[in-house]
């Protein structure tokens, strides 16, 4: 599990622009808001990509990246984007292996039955692509603009 301080763990994927999109491409930009989220189209995960969407420029004006990461294919994420008019890229991490290497990839109880999902959370990264901040097991009222009241507060 990576934590605060430590090195972002490198990945590249498919992205829901038709391209492979690696961590390393946003090298340089003062911060990269990488969320991991269980499912689209799901009401939480609706919630929460809506609220992202609508402070993106917010975290574009602060030189602030964001990308959505789930293990949906990109069909599905392309279904989200359309339906939500979502202003960035969703990611495919169909095999869980940057999930894994996220600590975010945990046996889960929906409904009296364990199954293995992603565990919302929200990691950012900074210029050198370290991880500066990680939210765990995250909420989602109020979550973007804890993330985005951060990045202000931490522009240096």
């Amino acid at each position: 599990m990576v934590r605060e301080g430590e090195q972002a763990p490198e990945f590249s994927l498919p992205a829901s622009n038709g391209t492979e999109v690696s961590l390393s491409d946003y090298r340089g930009k003062k911060h990269v808001v990488l969320y991991f989220y269980p499912k689209d189209l799901t009401p939480g995960c609706t919630t929460e990509s809506c609220d992202f969407r609508d402070r993106e420029k917010d975290f574009s004006d602060l030189d602030t990246v964001i990308l959505g990461l789930s293990l949906d294919d990109l069909q599905s994420h392309e279904k989200f984007i359309q339906k939500h008019h979502l202003p960035f890229l969703l990611l495919s991490d169909s095999t869980a292996d940057v999930s894994k290497a996220y600590g975010v990839y945990k046996e889960k109880n929906v409904f009296g039955k364990k199954k293995w999902g992603i565990e919302r959370s929200t990691f950012i990264i900074d210029k050198e692509g370290q991880i500066a901040k990680a939210w765990r097991k995250v909420k989602v009222d109020g979550h973007v603009e804890e993330a985005l009241n951060w990045v202000r507060e931490h522009l240096d």
